[in-house]
């Protein structure tokens, strides 16, 4: 009887030394693994959704990255946008539309942008086709490129 008894005490006394060393010591905590945040390329524009977008001049014309909540590229969430920014050149305003371009997370302008790039920018996401597209979101930017 005492053999079982001791056995059984054994037994129970390593399950317990085996539980203590799966346990953290205290005051030490386990690593995280952190993801890390993405970089957005030029100007950050914020979004009301907590989302990004990033301004930029691609050869001479207005590239607008789209990105998630952790400044990750993601895919365009709008139809096209509009840009418009004083012609510092002569009268009036110069303007051009941002289509859906390269791997689908950026649109890129249709019209060269002259220098000197120093002006305010006006610009309209919009979603829908033609008669029936609507605004969805407006921005105005201090561009300097």
């Amino acid at each position: 009887m005492k053999t079982l008894v001791a056995c059984l005490v054994l037994v129970f006394s390593v399950t317990l030394l085996h539980a203590q060393a799966a346990k953290p010591a205290p005051g030490k905590a386990t690593p995280v693994v952190k993801e890390e945040a993405g970089k957005i390329e030029g100007m950050v524009l914020n979004r009301s959704n907590g989302k990004f977008l990033g301004l930029t001049l691609q050869d001479g014309k207005y590239k607008l990255t789209f990105y998630d909540k952790k400044k990750k590229p993601e895919k365009v969430d709008v139809t096209r946008a509009t840009a418009r920014w004083p012609n510092l050149h002569g009268p009036g305003d110069n303007r051009t539309v941002l289509n859906p371009a390269g791997d689908g997370t950026f649109l890129l302008g249709t019209q060269f942008v002259r220098g000197p790039h120093a002006f305010k920018l006006f610009l309209t996401l919009l979603k829908g086709e033609g008669d029936q597209a609507q605004a969805v979101e407006t921005y105005t930017v201090d561009f300097r490129g």
